[in-house]
């Protein structure tokens, strides 16, 4: 598949499989789908899951790979295959005759729309066994929150790994799967976060080392918010959720929700934490990439973003995720980025309300806004400390790599 494309398998519930289809889905991409798509429908069919297609990442399907979707899901017209696409990609789809597949605007919609067993499919039978009674629709949403942005980072993952595989040789994905996470758990890096270095990092310098002319660490940024924090400045986790608890404490908000850019994704904002609303909303903003989510807006903008009644911003209440925002009963939001002294936006802190109105105050705005400075400082000496020594690591332990040049 070209341009970075993937396809990758992600378990969503007791009942369904993901595959996440990324980039153009073109005449090369036929081939993977032919290779792939049938031993990955005949599985999951074994586990007695059903099959969801993920493919909010593909921008297009050409002639040769409609084809390839048709003859590979036309015995399941009975029970077809939940398909998630853009409103683009849909509007595409639905001119072909595909019975097999069954198109939806949202991962939650897919899921949700599954019987509690397969039913018996027409034409030649693929062996199912029954799925259990389901869950009610709130539950399942708290199943398979972030589902989408796990899916996309599957992708990511399969991108690392053979670029891991080519770089090291490797015998498969396997081994470059066993690197990463061995470099992850080392180093206190998550997965994710390892993954998107490998991909955007450069190649390594040397045979020895990956970063030849790195010197001496730089200490971490001496800020308020750091030794307030107290604590392991290395632990991600624990400073993200010390900077979300902070920014709520601050400006009083009923829910709060923590994004960071991701280079491998084309800095796109994805979900690091979250505090307070519900499942449906946090699966609608797992990945953003653009307004009118009041996140996109205020790294667009470089500046706070303040909405005062969710219900009156024309743009955002028509969004999927200002509808979930209404129906959890939030009206008023908050948008910080996380601006880096070399003005780069790292992030977004975005505060959320239950009661209309102009909020926060101009004090607590001035905290938040430093808050979101000192947030994003500390990002930007994690990557430049902490991920790059988890990549060095990764380069000076890589299978194969003879004892004496250690």
């Amino acid at each position: 598949m070209a341009s970075r494309s993937a396809l990758t398998m992600v378990p969503a519930t007791d009942r369904a499989t993901v595959v996440c289809l990324a980039g153009a889905l073109d005449a090369e991409a036929g081939v993977l789908l032919t290779r792939e798509l049938a031993p990955r429908l005949e599985r999951a069919a074994r586990q007695g899951h059903r099959l969801v297609l993920d493919m909010t990442a593909v921008p297009t399907v050409d002639e040769a790979a409609r084809r390839t979707l048709r003859r590979e899901t036309l015995d399941l017209a009975a029970t077809p295959v939940p398909v998630v696409a853009t409103p683009e990609l849909r509007k595409e789809l639905e001119q072909d005759d595909l019975p097999g597949l069954r198109l939806h605007g949202t991962l939650i919609e897919a899921l949700t729309s599954l019987p509690p067993k397969p039913a018996p499919a027409a034409g030649p039978a693929r062996p199912r066994r029954a799925g259990k009674p389901p869950a009610d629709a709130e539950s399942l949403r708290r199943e398979i929150f972030g589902l989408r942005a796990k899916a996309r980072t599957s992708g990511l993952i399969g991108i690392a790994q053979g670029m891991l595989i080519a770089r090291y040789g490797l015998p498969g994905p396997d081994a470059a799967f066993s690197l990463l996470r061995e470099g992850s758990q080392q180093c206190n890096v998550p997965l994710r976060v390892l993954a998107s270095a490998v991909v955007t990092a450069p190649p390594p310098q040397t045979d020895d080392r990956w970063f030849a002319g790195r010197g001496t660490h730089a200490p971490p940024p001496d800020t308020a918010f750091l030794r307030s924090y107290g604590g392991d400045v290395t632990d991600r986790r624990q400073i993200l959720a010390a900077a979300l608890d902070t920014a709520i404490a601050v400006s009083e908000a009923d829910a709060g929700e923590l994004h960071f850019t991701d280079p491998a994704q084309d800095h796109a904002l994805f979900l690091e934490g979250h505090r307070g609303l519900d499942a449906a909303y946090w699966d609608e903003v797992a990945l953003v990439t653009e307004p009118p989510v009041v996140c996109a807006v205020a790294r667009e903008r470089l500046e706070p973003v303040a909405v005062p009644d969710v219900a009156a911003d024309e743009a955002l209440s028509a969004h999927p995720a200002g509808r979930s925002l209404l129906a959890a009963g939030c009206r008023a939001a908050y948008g910080v980025p996380l601006i880096t002294a070399e003005r780069y936006c790292t992030g977004t802190l975005t505060l959320h309300r239950s009661a209309p109105g102009i909020w926060p105050g101009a004090t607590r705005r001035a905290e938040l806004a430093r808050l979101a400075a000192d947030v994003a400082a500390w990002r930007s000496w994690y990557r430049r400390t902490v991920v790059l020594d988890a990549l060095e690591h990764l380069h000076q332990n890589r299978p194969g790599r003879g004892a004496g040049s250690r």
